[in-house]
């Protein structure tokens, strides 16, 4: 058994342990495991490299990413590992919020598809979310995080710009679209979002201020739907659900963020803390005659 520090060097209560053991075929089982405080396990990955493959091949993994390579230059392999520690990023309130917000973007589409109506909804949210999916993804083909994360960032990207061309394009959809209603300048809210992406960052790099801007605009980009529907007041049930289960998809991650904040050492993400909060505090007036409308069985109607 090798000790050796990966983590961070400020902190003298964390180690990692790295285990070695051969293989009959003249490779090896390498075992990583980071120990917290009280040696409270917080991070693990294995990985394998058999001689017949001449490759390190990942086993299996948590949220401590190591990439491996075999050397071959000297005379027998030598294993070169680089450490980059990403917080543990699956929990069963992400899960959830993950998939709430999956069944908001279809229950949209089922309406728009299947009824061939886009009443009651504001197509320069829509446009916004196209906008906030485009720049918090530029990553997509570049950074590969998981199979899961991929899907779920295509299904996004793909649903926000099919909403955008029913509403905008289709020759029946389009016929419903209340646009006398639907006046919101959604455009002067971008441009504060962007300047106070460019000031208030974690990183000055392209990538990472256009997460932060589109972190900011998701938190405004539900404005011009609510603005609509205190305008119309006829809510269908199905813009109730949708604009619900939007609300529901943010609370279930601030309740994500909690769990990680008490579970994983050092998680602290203030901006997109305070982004989120502020989307849901948008959310609590509808939350509240949405509970009133499906308590005493009425027609939801939000106030003028």
């Amino acid at each position: 058994m090798v000790i050796s520090d990966l983590t961070n060097k400020e902190n003298n209560s964390n180690m990692t342990l790295v285990e070695f053991d051969f293989t009959n075929d003249g490779g090896f089982l390498l075992s990583i495991t980071c120990l917290g405080r009280l040696g409270r396990k917080v991070t693990g990955a294995c990985f394998s490299y058999h001689k017949r493959k001449e490759k390190a091949e990942r086993v299996r993994h948590y949220d401590l990413i190591l990439s491996a390579w075999i050397s071959r230059r000297d005379r027998f392999p030598k294993l070169i590992l680089q450490a980059d520690h990403k917080e543990r990023t699956m929990n069963i309130f992400r899960l959830a919020g993950d998939m709430t917000h999956l069944v908001s973007v279809l229950v949209l589409l089922l309406k728009i598809h299947t009824i061939k109506s886009c009443a009651g909804i504001s197509l320069k949210t829509q446009e916004l979310y196209a906008l906030v999916f485009t720049t918090r993804y530029l990553d997509l083909f570049t950074d590969y995080i998981s199979l899961y994360n991929t899907v779920m960032k295509l299904i996004f990207l793909g649903s926000s710009f099919s909403i955008v061309w029913y509403i905008r394009r289709h020759k029946i959809v389009r016929r419903s679209y209340d646009k006398d209603q639907d006046t919101f300048r959604h455009y002067f809210i971008v441009l504060p979002c962007l300047v106070l992406a460019l000031l208030i960052h974690h990183k000055f790099t392209f990538k990472e201020v256009m997460w932060t801007f589109s972190l900011y605009l998701e938190a405004v980009a539900i404005l011009p739907q609510l603005v609509l529907l205190q305008r119309t007041r006829n809510i269908d049930n199905l813009t109730g659900q949708y604009v619900f289960l939007l609300g529901a998809y943010r609370a279930l991650y601030i309740l994500n963020w909690i769990y990680r904040h008490y579970t994983e050492p050092h998680y602290v993400h203030w901006i997109t803390w305070i982004a989120g909060i502020v989307q849901t505090l948008l959310y609590a007036d509808f939350f509240y005659y949405y509970f009133q409308s499906w308590k005493n069985n009425v027609k939801l109607q939000l106030p003028a």
